[in-house]
């Protein structure tokens, strides 16, 4: 069983290449003078969460506010519905909702109802149907197309950016309410560590940050100003961003999992060493030495965090950056493959459809943006 306080012992574990059985991953060129960086301690440069956010492409794409009265009731349809009106080009859409004056209740449509008060946060990260009402165990609503037309019509503009709605009742509700889109193939390791339904109490308060990405958003759609729709879209990422951090910060000490992999000292340090350098010629003991760890403490330490081991998560993630650069639309196959560790462009396009289903050319297809 994995020991919190143990940092180091007597291993007998052998390090191994990152990558699918017949795969031949490339032998990176480090320098001397990074291993003899990484060997006297030196922390990692990079944020894997933000590394995350860049590789899954994660991009607003409806931001808005509800000004609701008594009687009101939503139902949401799940995430594919969404996306074929939001952004049809997106795998998955995310869903989030922060109280801003009043109180609610949200759910899913399988599951017991959330009650939601001024300053709340309700996320809803894996594209479950769900329904959002002022009263608790309402259900009902438009129907079904009528939300799609009215997703649609805010995603083109024909909609102003704060909406009323519901019967003019006593009970008033504030909601900001933010949809994104988001990769969840071949690898999202975020939305994985997610709950279906998470929700943050108290997640901010006047004045803080997210207090004041809210007031930004509210000032922004009381002045139509040029680029009003892109400040709008771009506080509605920063706003799920800050949101996921007040859930980090908030995980209780015993919590596993990718997010509570980043608060641990040592497993979040090997992250960011992966995530930094996917294309390395790593091994379970050159990471293990990098972090200070011996090799069969960290692969324990590891796998009781984030699920796998390092070089499992490694393999995964790789063909996950591959997957945006072959979606970007630039660079050659073998270029990619190079990128993220392979010599060989046929042993990477191997492990790449093991794990997407699809070969690199054809996943580019699919999914590079249209010519201009």
């Amino acid at each position: 069983m994995y020991d919190p306080g143990v940092d180091g012992h007597h291993d007998l574990a052998s390090g191994s290449l990152a990558g699918p059985s017949g795969a031949a991953p490339r032998r990176a060129r480090a320098s001397a003078a990074r291993d003899q960086a990484s060997a006297a301690g030196e922390a990692p440069g990079i944020d894997a969460l933000s590394d995350v956010l860049r590789a899954v492409r994660l991009s607003g794409a409806v931001f808005f506010l509800i000004d609701a009265t008594s009687p009101w009731v939503i139902e949401m349809p799940d995430t594919s519905a969404l996306a074929a009106v939001t952004l049809p080009r997106a795998q998955h859409v995310i869903s989030y909702h922060i109280v801003t004056r009043g109180s609610c209740c949200g759910a899913l449509l399988d599951g017991a109802s959330v009650r939601l008060e001024e300053g709340d946060v309700l996320v809803f990260p894996h594209g479950d149907p769900y329904v959002m009402s002022i009263a608790p165990g309402m259900r009902g609503g438009p129907d079904p197309a009528e939300v799609l037309a009215f997703m649609g019509a805010m995603v083109t503009g024909r909609l102003p950016f704060a909406v009323t709605e519901g019967g003019g009742g006593p009970e008033q509700l504030g909601l900001v309410c933010g949809f994104l889109g988001c990769d969840v193939h071949p690898f999202n390791p975020l939305l994985a560590a997610l709950p279906r339904l998470l929700h943050v109490r108290q997640a901010f308060a006047a004045g803080d940050p997210l207090g004041r990405l809210i007031d930004f958003a509210i000032a922004e759609s009381q002045e139509r100003r040029a680029g009003g729709e892109c400040v709008r879209l771009r506080l509605s990422e920063l706003m799920f961003v800050e949101v996921v951090r007040r859930y980090l910060a908030g995980l209780p000490a015993e919590q596993t999992g990718w997010l509570a992999g980043l608060r641990d000292r040592v497993v979040g340090r090997a992250l960011a060493f992966l995530h930094e350098r996917p294309g390395e010629d790593w091994t379970l003991e050159k990471l293990a030495k990098d972090v200070g760890l011996s090799r069969s403490a960290l692969a324990e330490r590891f796998a009781h965090f984030v699920g796998a081991p390092p070089m499992q998560y490694l393999a995964r993630w790789r063909m996950q950056v591959a997957a945006r650069l072959l979606a970007d639309g630039q660079a050659k196959v073998s270029t990619v493959a190079v990128r993220v560790g392979y010599d060989s462009e046929a042993a990477f396009s191997r492990a790449f459809k093991k794990m997407a289903g699809v070969p690199p050319a054809a996943w580019r297809s699919q999914h590079a943006p249209p010519p201009r």
